[in-house]
């Protein structure tokens, strides 16, 4: 179950990338490299990827590269801070998706995993202030749905409530 919604979250997050930002480009991508980073170099983009490091403690490290573009999926809600690193992004292009508030879940929290944790789980109407805020001007979004096949409330309303927020920014 777990891999077919990843699956369906990648189909979504390569077509919006697709139509925001054809390839061939360099990208950013910011967090560890991971299986969509390969998904993206099948589909004709660079992926270079930050190391792991605490962005809220070293939000510099976006200015490292000459890119594109950058791209951060479900990365946002991982950060105290996410405004410090939107702000030090000097790449024109932002392409992010996050995880939406559900006002029938908790927000997510590993017990384990010290990096594995939101400090935030945005309305749509959040992220775009804090995108604002931070020097983005808005010029496509999307969402997207997560269903469980499960029995119950929740896995009804999954079906029918977006889940992921996709955001194309350019640099005001």
């Amino acid at each position: 179950m777990y891999n077919q919604l990843l699956k369906k979250r990648y189909e979504h997050t390569i077509k919006f990338l697709q139509k925001v930002l054809p390839a061939p480009a360099t990208i950013l991508d910011l967090g560890i490299r991971n299986p969509f980073c390969e998904i993206m170099e099948q589909h004709g983009y660079k992926v270079i990827n930050t190391k792991g490091e605490d962005l809220d403690l070293l939000p510099e490290v976006v200015k490292a590269h000459k890119i594109d573009a950058v791209t951060a999926f479900e990365i946002f809600e991982h950060l105290i801070a996410p405004f410090n690193v939107l702000r030090a992004i000097e790449s024109t292009k932002l392409i992010a998706t996050i995880p939406l508030n559900l006002w029938f879940a908790k927000a997510y929290q590993s017990k384990t995993d010290q990096w594995d944790r939101h400090y935030h789980e945005f309305e749509d109407w959040q992220f775009d202030w804090l995108l604002e805020k931070s020097g983005w001007q808005i010029k496509e979004t999307e969402k997207w749905t997560s269903p469980i096949k499960q029995i119950g409330f929740r896995p009804i309303l999954r079906r029918y409530t977006p889940r992921y927020y996709a955001v194309y920014a350019e640099r005001i």
